[in-house]
């Protein structure tokens, strides 16, 4: 049985620490078979739906551990500063303030404007600069190179531990599964995935899923290597990276078994599938799982299945443009 991750290294002990954490904030994540979808794919279709958590996304429980660790080996952090599109950054926040640090939170410009606003609500100060979430990042380092404050990157042993809790919880309700499809962006969720599979020595396939428009991810996966594209213009702001964290890549070669990469089309029509299905709403990172199953459903007939609903925080204007069978621009 495998028991780490690429070299992160927790076990069943320390995923055990991290659930009792994340549970003081966060209330365990339903998981549904749900029926339309088993009809759609002639297969068993679980949904684990992190669009259930306080702030609407699987993040919250990567901040949530990261900061009370944090607290714990360096009390002389009065603060954190990050990069996000979103769903990150309002994992910070909402850590952040749980444990009384401030939280400064770059992200570029036009940013979702509802993300941005959930982020100051939970108490983040947003600094806007930059063309993409990479500009965003490398700005967010330079404002924590003065003393005090901690850059937290966007992946990392703690965020992985934490976002390991809801595969805990799914495979706790499904037992094992012969698949799981898993939104990528810069690595947590899938890592968390395939560390937890590994504990209880399961064979579930973990697929990865980006968009065509951000494909580094999936083009590292080719090369067993990072490689990094100029660009990540895609509506689905969730995996829009384009400079992948070399451990996530060395984590998903080893662990995943392959990644997928899909069209701007075929992630508006899962976020309309999911509606439809489940009547929950997706952000455009947040139906990319489904939209993999949707590419794969003839190699899935027969099999028991999960997709991952990482989260449901997408534009109201963006989200009307969806439903009415438009696909949205970058």
């Amino acid at each position: 049985m495998r028991t780490e991750l690429a070299g992160m290294g927790f076990g069943v002990e320390e995923l055990a620490g991290a659930r009792e954490l994340v549970g003081r904030h966060v209330p365990p994540t339903p998981q549904y078979p749900w029926p339309l979808l088993a009809e759609r794919y002639r297969a068993e279709v679980w949904v684990k739906h992190e669009n259930h958590t306080p702030t609407g996304s699987f993040k919250v429980r990567g901040g949530l551990v990261l900061v009370a660790r944090l607290r714990a080996a360096r009390p002389e952090i009065t603060g954190i500063v990050s990069a996000t599109r979103g769903n990150h950054g309002q994992s910070l926040a909402f850590a952040g303030r749980a444990h009384g640090l401030s939280v400064t939170i770059v992200v570029p410009e036009h940013n979702s404007v509802e993300k941005n606003a959930a982020m100051r609500a939970f108490g983040a100060e947003l600094v806007v600069v930059g063309r993409d979430f990479q500009a965003a990042r490398e700005h967010a380092e330079v404002l924590g190179a003065g003393g005090g404050r901690f850059v937290v990157p966007s992946f990392h042993r703690d965020l992985v531990l934490g976002v390991a809790t809801y595969a805990a919880e799914l495979f706790a309700a499904t037992g094992p599964l012969d698949a799981i499809y898993v939104p990528v962006g810069m690595g947590s969720g899938i890592c968390g995935l395939i560390a937890v599979r590994d504990l209880l020595g399961y064979s579930t396939e973990i697929i990865g899923v980006v968009a065509e428009n951000a494909p580094a991810m999936a083009r590292s996966f080719a090369a067993r290597r990072a490689v990094s594209t100029e660009e990540a213009a895609t509506f689905v702001d969730g995996v829009a990276c384009r400079v992948p964290d070399p451990d996530a890549v060395a984590a998903i070669v080893a662990g995943a078994a392959r990644v997928i990469a899909l069209s701007e089309d075929e992630a508006a029509e899962a976020m309309r599938l999911m509606y439809a299905s489940t009547h929950n709403v997706a952000e455009p990172a947040g139906a990319l799982a489904l939209a993999g199953l949707e590419r794969e459903r003839a190699e899935m007939a027969g099999r028991r299945v999960a997709v991952i609903h990482s989260g449901a925080n997408v534009d109201s204007d963006r989200l009307a443009t969806v439903l009415t069978g438009a696909t949205p621009r970058p």
